[in-house]
């Protein structure tokens, strides 16, 4: 299939919820480190009055209503000091509770890196449960993705590499640079936030766990995580690893590459599988194109295609010691950002922007000369 020697650098080392066991607790407090290697200092996420965000959504308004999925509701709103976030109310009712609550707090107010979205606080009052995000105003991945509207652009393929260098970025810092370790568990594309300019931020932390410390090599846990995204390796045995991550991360990428979903119910027999779906095409080079998403419209670069079509294999494969770590999934999306899509004078360009390309790869690659739904929350 190939292999990451072959780019030519040096190796550096509810949606659809799973849930088949019992609940478990967060087994310690996350030491956070900021995205330069440094420790970040204690977030200043501040405790909320819920009268207060109650002010600030217009009493939880339909019309600023921005998703909805298995914690809760999410709303569009303004605090006192003016500033813009996203409301989510924890629903009582809900599969996902006060354990998950807890946890995201955990993470957030000690995990800092640009590809992560920043709590800026939360409520706990009464039995009343919020978290208060940073906006992002173009919302979730999925949006921009899957079943679009009439006259919404597609994302174009310079903005699609620069999505899959950013959510890799933020997966390397949970997975190298936090200490412990974090594995996220819950990577897909409603969790993959947009700012206006196309940058991505991982959101929902509620499923994240503190991953494996000195001579072990796994996590013994419940299987959680979202149909289609989940690693069947840990699916099978409860044993969760980094390589989980990679694995969802995998099939993020092969959502770009194809416009599909990961799993589609509306879709019939073996279709409804992305990954089912797309064996037959990953198993021979020769049929890569036919993974390509139709409404690029052949717009991409050849070479860089086929490189991340085997870079999405080799995060696939069902043997977790043979895939990637995510440092080297970072350097390979790069050179692959590095020859980015250029059209003809004759080409429509879309309006999404270009994804820029890495400086430090561009002198050894050459660049090709070819160049608000509710659907589900894109912060749970």
């Amino acid at each position: 299939m190939g292999c990451f020697p072959c780019f030519s650098y040096r190796r550096r080392e509810i949606s659809r919820r799973i849930d088949d066991s019992t609940g478990s607790r967060s087994n310690a407090v996350v030491v956070g480190t900021s995205g330069s290697g440094k420790k970040a200092s204690q977030s200043s996420a501040r405790s909320f009055a819920f009268r207060d965000l109650a002010i600030a959504t217009q009493n939880f308004k339909t019309t600023n209503l921005i998703g909805e999925g298995g914690f809760g509701k999410v709303f569009k709103g303004r605090i006192h000091s003016g500033q813009v976030v996203a409301i989510k109310q924890l629903n009582r009712d809900g599969l996902q509770g006060s354990k998950e609550f807890l946890v995201e707090i955990l993470m957030l107010i000690t995990l800092r890196h640009e590809n992560l979205v920043s709590l800026i606080g939360y409520c706990a009052e009464g039995d009343q449960r919020l978290l208060v995000y940073e906006y992002m105003p173009l919302g979730s991945l999925e949006d921009h993705l899957f079943d679009l509207s009439p006259g919404k652009q597609p994302l174009d393929w310079n903005t699609r590499i620069q999505i899959a260098c950013g959510a890799a970025k933020g997966l390397t810092y949970l997975h190298d640079v936090a200490n412990p370790p974090v594995i996220y568990r819950d990577m897909k594309a409603a969790n993959v936030l947009l700012d206006n300019d196309f940058n991505p931020k991982l959101s929902d932390f509620g499923l994240a766990k503190l991953g494996p410390v000195g001579d072990n090599t796994h996590v013994s846990t419940r299987v959680m995580g979202t149909y289609g995204y989940c690693d069947p390796d840990y699916a099978m045995s409860g044993k969760l690893t980094l390589k989980s991550d990679v694995y969802s991360f995998g099939m993020l990428l092969l959502e770009l590459i194809t416009g599909r979903k990961a799993f589609d119910s509306t879709k019939t027999g073996g279709d409804k599988n992305l990954m089912k779906w797309s064996r037959p095409f990953l198993n021979d080079k020769k049929r890569f194109g036919q993974l390509a998403d139709p409404l690029l419209q052949g717009c991409y670069p050849p070479r860089a295609f086929h490189q991340l079509v085997v870079v999405a294999s080799m995060c696939l494969q069902e043997q977790a010691h043979v895939r990637p770590i995510m440092r080297d999934v970072v350097i390979a999306l790069s050179h692959i950002a590095s020859q980015p899509y250029i059209p003809d004078h004759d080409t429509k360009i879309m309006s999404s922007p270009a994804a820029p390309s890495s400086p430090s790869l561009q002198a050894a690659s050459t660049p090709s000369r070819k160049r608000n739904t509710r659907k589900g929350s894109a912060y749970n």
